[in-house]
């Protein structure tokens, strides 16, 4: 059992008879050894030099049964011990060198803290690491590692304590093969898999389909592979883009550069690389693309770093090339390495794995949230058996927060907790998993919604600019455009509603409301078909050709049975103004609707009431009275059925449309 060191040194000193000092105690060193006892430390020595362990324990312990009290023999004594994982052996050789003079070699208190850590003894461990921090000692980089040592030891004593739920289980025969896959992606739907194989030391992208639940046989992306390495590739939550990492391969501008490969009329483009000032000379790897493609996300060990490795993040800029990345946080990054980020679809939950945090050991799996000013918060380590004292590895959480996708090294059946996971530099096979995570550590539940804009009249794609307010607050959540073929996703959190904008020079704009505050249990997609009306040339001077369509704002709210706009309308109303001030000859006509409930005429009043509000809101606000009229129509219009909440909801509008 080991002892308190402390207690007995106490022990030895009240034996000596006061003795203030073990430090005047005699002992042997290697500069005082002499005669044979000296012959058999240069021959213990010499087997120490050629890595002849056992021949060199021998020796050892030969001068120690010489003189029990020849301490330099005692640390390399323990110290073989603890290099051949003898562990035990080893802690109680240190204890001894301590029990001779704790002051001749401060390391041995680290070393011993070493010996007992492997033997998951964290509280003596603990106690050791935390006697050499304060101990003197002048090495600051073993000082560090002492301290870190401290914080794991103590986080692992709780983590032992309070197991989180974790059950992996195999993605199946399609995609895990004889040879090693890690590192894998998934689209939003999470109907598509991206991973990394690597066979004979090449590594390769494949791709794989979910049909059914079952993941489909992987098929390698030969478009984006090649003879050399690829590796740490992103897709986009679309599926239409891939940021990738490469080493060498293709041209770049340091060690590692990070390069995208798009989707064009169904196939991947040649590999591109990023460009500065996202890559540089330092080493720049690991890429994690935000669901609005506006983020990205990655490593380097480039200068203005806090340690070895940190997480940077760089964004678009208008026009669509990227900023001068941004050291993501002091609270996230350490002096140790951050690698591996993963920004989860909700925008703000960051998954990486580190070994500058306390945890079980190694390079464990942590997560960080994004406060309400914008900043990380501290970092969360995702618990035990998740992590364990080996090196975790990568990890990706699914749309809905609730499934995890990691490599491991673990194969089924396996019950034992502390098998090394997502570790693929080892020479055994890694495989992909999925469980289940437990509640502490997900991400915010996400929807999503994904649309195709056209003209309304020709059925042709639109590039378009997308925009989504967050109603409460009035603030941009997510701005984007159409790609080349009319589409776009975006990812939304749940709690809050959403106001859609999609607008395009010459065109009317088109909105949707996402009521999404209350709706937290649903992460049902939204997938629609937006088609723009185009504004039409003048038929006569001074006017505008009658639209063939109504617009519906759908962003524009009242309260309860009354004609009071409420705060949340003021966005969607100033669009309306700014479409009539980019458009100077477009005159409209504000409609007013109700459903069915009450009676014929305190609807018609009240729509026409609703109507008259925002012609009124648009004239107080600089648009000429003479281009706008208002007119009730009660419930005599409907869009819906009656019969339901929903339908009488839609039902309830006011929507605009283009007059002579």
């Amino acid at each position: 059992m080991t002892r308190n060191y402390r207690l007995f040194l106490t022990m030895i000193i009240l034996a000596l008879g006061g003795t203030t000092t073990l430090s005047a105690q005699k002992y042997t060193t290697k500069k005082t050894v002499k005669g044979k006892l000296k012959k058999v430390w240069d021959k213990g020595m010499q087997h120490n030099l050629k890595g002849e362990n056992v021949k060199a324990i021998k020796e050892f312990e030969k001068a120690l049964k010489m003189n029990p009290n020849f301490i330099d023999a005692q640390i390399q004594w323990a110290a073989l011990n603890y290099e051949m994982k003898r562990f035990d052996l080893g802690e109680s050789g240190f204890e001894k060198v301590l029990s001779i003079d704790p002051d001749y070699n401060k390391k041995v208190l680290y070393t011993l803290g070493l010996s007992e850590l492997k033997q998951n003894k964290y509280t003596e461990a603990a106690e050791h690491f935390k006697a050499y921090s304060d101990s003197g000692a002048k090495n600051k980089t073993l000082i560090a590692k002492a301290d870190r040592l401290y914080k794991n030891c103590n986080f692992i004593g709780t983590a032992l304590a309070n197991q989180v739920p974790f059950d992996p289980i195999s993605l199946g025969a399609n995609v895990n093969t004889k040879n090693s896959e890690y590192l894998p992606s998934l689209t939003a739907d999470g109907e598509t898999l991206v991973y990394t194989v690597r066979e004979r030391n090449d590594e390769n992208f494949y791709i794989s389909s979910k049909k059914d639940n079952v993941w489909q046989e992987g098929k390698p992306i030969s478009a984006i592979n090649t003879d050399m390495n690829e590796g740490a590739q992103s897709i986009s939550a679309d599926g239409k883009i891939i940021f990738f990492t490469d080493c060498g391969g293709r041209r770049g501008y340091g060690s590692c550069d990070l390069f995208y490969s798009e989707v064009r009329d169904g196939r991947w483009t040649p590999a591109e690389n990023v460009g500065k000032p996202v890559n540089g000379k330092s080493w720049d790897a690991q890429p994690s693309i935000s669901s609005d493609k506006n983020a990205l996300y990655f490593c380097s060990n480039r200068d203005g770093g806090k340690g070895e490795s940190d997480i940077w993040v760089s964004y678009r800029l208008a026009g669509g090339k990227w900023g001068t990345p941004e050291n993501v946080s002091d609270v996230i990054n350490t002096p140790g390495k951050e690698q591996s980020p993963f920004i989860h679809p909700d925008g703000q939950t960051l998954y990486f794995m580190s070994n500058g945090h306390p945890g079980m050991g190694g390079f464990d799996l942590y997560f960080s949230r994004k406060q309400e000013d914008g900043t990380w918060g501290t970092p969360e380590n995702i618990g035990y058996p998740i992590n364990t004292k080996n090196n975790e590895g990568a990890l990706i959480i699914s749309l809905d927060g609730k499934t995890a996708y990691f490599a491991s090294d673990r194969k089924l059946g396996t019950t034992d907790k502390d098998a090394t996971f997502g570790d693929p530099t080892k020479s055994s096979d890694t495989d992909l998993y999925h469980f289940e995570l437990h509640e502490g550590a997900r991400p915010q539940p996400v929807t999503y919604v994904q649309a195709k804009v056209y003209d309304i009249e020709t059925k042709e794609a639109l590039s378009a600019s997308v925009e989504f307010i967050n109603l409460k607050t009035g603030t941009t959540f997510a701005k984007s455009f159409t790609d080349y073929e009319g589409e776009f996703l975006i990812c939304l959190p749940l709690g809050k509603d959403y106001a859609l904008n999609v607008s395009k020079n010459k065109y009317l704009f088109h909105s949707e409301n996402f009521a999404l505050a209350e709706n937290i249990a649903s992460e049902k997609p939204f997938l629609l078909e937006i088609g723009l009306q185009p504004i039409k040339e003048p038929e006569t001077e001074g006017g505008i050709a009658l639209s063939s369509k109504p617009i519906i704002l759908k962003n524009v709210f009242f309260e309860t049975a009354k004609a009071d706009l409420r705060p949340e309308s003021v966005t969607e109303l100033n669009r309306l103004k700014k479409l009539l001030e980019d458009n100077p000859l477009l005159r409209i006509q504000l409609n007013g609707h109700t459903d069915n409930v009450g009676s014929d005429t305190d609807n018609l009043s009240l729509s026409d009431a609703r109507a008259r509000a925002v012609y009124t809101y648009l004239v107080e606000n600089g648009i000429d009275a003479l281009r706008l009229s208002s007119k009730g129509f009660g419930e005599t219009k409907p869009i819906d059925t009656n019969d339901t909440d929903e339908g009488r909801q839609n039902n309830r509008r006011t929507e605009f449309e283009v007059v002579n």
